[in-house]
């Protein structure tokens, strides 16, 4: 065990933090065990514990743990402060996620016969080998994460209907509107594809910050970081979700700031309309400088994919993932 120092206020809630949570055969070394609210002294607990070894606040699997039929394991790390114990249980997952930039936009649907952002959807970005399927969330009248891209279903506006009732709403595929519970619980059944999750802006701030809160409390209670990027025309919502985990990957995609105030507010990257990066295209050298990851969305004209492409940014959002993994040589 050794002391830590935290890396917050102290006068907040003692919360353990992962700057990562991924490893793999090239790289055992995980990240960096860090304490929200208190120093404190550390130590791994449970049946994986022995797997793993925790140095100068970097948290390294052993290389014999490291198999090719691993998919995760589940790590707890205990923190004893000086208000009391605190204990936290992660899942390390084993990095096999595809590096080809194709993102499906609200899952694979346009050539699959899915509906958009149903479980189908995102099956099908899996099953086609995608690095991401980008996905909607809106948080309903009593406060509960429900996966859909308009503010409104069959005409239920969805910030003034119950989860309940909305739950009941049949997409176009005959499937129901998924809850973000449930769209999780089969995305992180797999360690290829990433979830990027898209939370959606609301009627006002309060509403707005809430939201963020209960994305964020949900993929911790599921202990599915390593699978989640996510994404806001919200720039506050972007900003609660590095409040509330420094090492969350955020992107903003309202395409009106510079990269440098994006870098300067600490966030993963920009995520803008293909026409921005068009009228802006200095912003990819820019963002490329400053170590913010680049992503254009909805791009599905082959000539500007390939554009794209040779621009070497780092994800590209399409209606045609098939396509686009053809001409990445998937």
């Amino acid at each position: 065990m050794f002391a830590m120092t935290s890396i917050l206020s102290a006068q907040d809630k003692p919360i353990i933090y992962l700057s990562n949570h991924t490893f793999s055969s090239e790289n055992s070394i995980i990240g960096t065990v860090s304490l929200k609210g208190s120093d404190a002294r550390i130590k791994l607990k449970g049946d994986n514990a022995k797997r793993f070894t925790l140095k100068a606040n970097k948290l390294s699997i052993r290389k014999k743990h490291i198999k090719s039929d691993t998919k995760w394991y589940d790590l707890t790390i205990e923190a004893q402060t000086g208000s009391g114990k605190v204990e936290e249980t992660f899942r390390l997952v084993k990095d096999d996620f595809h590096r080809n930039r194709v993102i499906a936009h609200r899952g694979a649907w346009k050539n699959t016969g899915a509906s958009e952002n149903s479980i189908s959807a995102l099956q099908h970005a899996v099953r086609l080998g995608c690095q991401g399927s980008e996905f909607d969330v809106h948080m309903t009248l009593d406060s509960v994460l429900i996966v859909n891209h308009d503010p409104s279903f069959k005409g239920k506006v969805i910030h003034s209907t119950t989860f309940a009732e909305l739950k009941q709403l049949q997409l176009s595929n005959g499937e129901n509107m998924p809850g973000l519970e449930e769209y999780l619980k089969e995305g992180i059944k797999q360690n290829s594809t990433k979830l990027v999750l898209e939370l959606k802006p609301t009627i006002n701030k309060e509403r707005a910050i809430q939201s963020a809160r209960k994305v964020y409390e949900l993929v911790r209670s599921m202990k599915a970081e390593a699978w989640i990027d996510y994404i806001s025309f919200d720039y506050n919502i972007c900003l609660e979700l590095k409040r509330l985990d420094p090492y969350a990957r955020v992107a903003y995609l309202n395409g009106d700031k510079a990269p440098d105030l994006l870098a300067a507010d600490k966030l993963w990257g920009l995520d803008y309309n293909q026409s921005v990066f068009q009228k802006n295209p200095e912003w990819i050298e820019q963002a490329k400088a400053k170590g913010l990851t680049i992503n254009a969305w909805t791009v599905n004209d082959p000539k500007l994919l390939q554009w794209f492409l040779d621009q070497k940014i780092d994800f590209i959002t399409t209606n045609e993932p098939e396509m686009l993994l053809k001409m990445v040589g998937n």
